[in-house]
C-alpha cells in the first residue's frame, strides 16, 4: 500500500489552501498510523472502557464524520445511511470485521467527495441542514472544526498503535 504524501499546506498560501492543506495533513496521518498493521490487531480493543475504541473503529468514524459534516450539514443530504443519525450510540464505530484496507478505502473515497464539495463552494457558504444549529455553520467553519476532528483522533491512533506495536511519531 502506498501511503498519501505527508506535506504540510505552503506557508503562503491563501486561507482556502491553508484550511484543505491542514486537514488534507491530518487526513493522510491516519493512514501513517495504520500503515503495516493487520486486521487483527487494528480490531483489537485495547482500552477496557472504550472498548469501540479500536484503530479499524477509529478509520469508520472518521469516514462517518466527513460525510456528516460536508454531504448532510453542508449540503444537507439525507442523513439515513450515516450510522450517527440513527439511534445506536457509537454505531459508527462498530466495522464487524471489516479489513483495514477496505475501512481505509471508504475513508479515501469520503475524503474526496468532501474535497470536492469543499472545492465547488466559498468559504462563507452555510451549511443547510435543517434542525441542528450546527447545521447552519460557514464551510470555513466545518473546515476549521474538521482539522481538530481528524487531528484529535489522530492522537487516539498514534496512542492505539503504540500500544499496540510500539510505533509512534508524528511523520
Amino acid at each position: 500500500m502506498t501511503l498519501p504524501e505527508r506535506v504540510r499546506p505552503p506557508v503562503d498560501g491563501d486561507e482556502r489552501a491553508q484550511l484543505v492543506g491542514w486537514l488534507d495533513l491530518q487526513r493522510s496521518l491516519v493512514h501513517y498510523k495504520c500503515a503495516e498493521l493487520g486486521d487483527d490487531d487494528a480490531s483489537r480493543a485495547l482500552l477496557p472502557t472504550s472498548p469501540l475504541m479500536t484503530v479499524a473503529g477509529l478509520v469508520n468514524h472518521l469516514r462517518w464524520v466527513e460525510h456528516c459534516w460536508f454531504d448532510v450539514m453542508f449540503l444537507g443530504r439525507p442523513s439515513g445511511p450515516n450510522p450517527q443519525f440513527g439511534d445506536e450510540e457509537a454505531a459508527d464505530f462498530r466495522v464487524d470485521g471489516i479489513p483495514l484496507a477496505e475501512l481505509l478505502a471508504g475513508y479515501d473515497r469520503q475524503c474526496a467527495e468532501s474535497n470536492r464539495i469543499t472545492a465547488a463552494a466559498a468559504l462563507e457558504e452555510l451549511g443547510r441542514f435543517p434542525g441542528y444549529e450546527s447545521g447552519r455553520a460557514s464551510l470555513r467553519w466545518i473546515l476549521g472544526h474538521m482539522i481538530e476532528e481528524v487531528a484529535r483522533h489522530v492522537g487516539h491512533l498514534d496512542l492505539l498503535r503504540e500500544l499496540l506495536d510500539g510505533r509512534k511519531g508524528y511523520y
